[in-house]
């Protein structure tokens, strides 16, 4: 299975040539990201401050494909790839129209934020993300 979100380009995204200034493009990144935990988990990154927890970024790659321009619809498609101890890579495809705008492959670490230390991720949590573990096409 995997995680959509669709956002339209707007205004704050963008240059003064209109085009996505390529920083936004990590703001939305975490924006599915937060939407992936609270929608797809089922836990938001508020619910789990609220335990002492959060989910920094560890790592990210990302290719910058085509520009995206103001009012372009922009959908975000957010596959797991792995499931550490205490990690998850995801990666994501950003699209307008079939047309590839960026892609990422991103980790991030359930960790406590008061002292940047790593914790296993919960049952429920790890069976949640693993509904959208990436499924690779048979040939």
């Amino acid at each position: 299975m995997t995680f959509i979100l669709r956002r339209q380009v707007e205004f704050n995204h963008c240059d003064p040539a209109g085009i996505v200034f390529y920083p936004r493009y990590f703001e939305m990144i975490s924006a599915v990201t937060e939407r992936f935990f609270a929608d797809g988990v089922g836990v938001s990154w508020a619910e789990m401050q609220q335990t002492g927890f959060g989910t920094p970024m560890g790592h990210i790659d990302t290719r910058f494909l085509a520009p995206s321009r103001l009012g372009d619809w922009l959908s975000f498609a957010l596959e797991v790839r792995e499931i550490g101890r205490s990690s998850v890579t995801v990666a994501i495809a950003g699209t307008c129209e079939a047309e590839a705008r960026f892609d990422c492959t991103a980790t991030m670490i359930h960790a406590h934020p008061s002292d940047a230390a790593s914790a296993p991720w919960p049952d429920t949590l790890r069976r949640a993300m693993t509904r959208y573990a990436h499924q690779p096409s048979e040939a």
